[in-house]
């Protein structure tokens, strides 16, 4: 029964992503121009270069916030790749970001007891 819906959730979250191709490709494009706005922008040493390339990354922005529906698409990509590993029976490890509050002098006590040894 598992299998089965699994294999169920996978043949939706394909279809979904299917469908959905077409935004994530514009998706893909926007920030292609984004990231060559971005490039170039650091690298120009003119301001009319500055200003082309700012609008080449604006542009990039703007069509990105108009393929929102590409994160749907992004949504069922990941939901395929979860239900490939539960099927193989691997563990699946979301990434996450912890925030670790440590004294910021505790590196340097060691460091320094380390140099006085």
């Amino acid at each position: 029964m598992k299998k089965f819906l699994l294999l169920t959730g996978g043949i939706i979250a394909a279809c979904v992503a299917l469908a959905l191709i077409g935004p994530l490709a514009g998706l893909l494009f926007s920030g292609l121009l984004v990231a060559l706005g971005m490039h170039f922008y650091i690298g120009s040493k003119s301001t009319f270069g500055k200003i082309i390339w700012f609008t080449v990354g604006l542009i990039g922005v703007l069509s990105a916030v108009s393929n929102i529906p590409a994160m749907i698409g992004l949504a069922a990509i990941a939901t395929i790749y979860v239900i490939y590993k539960k099927w193989n029976g691997e563990d699946v490890k979301i990434p996450t970001i912890e925030a670790k509050e440590e004294d910021p002098f505790t590196n340097f006590e060691k460091e320094w007891s380390n140099l006085t040894k």
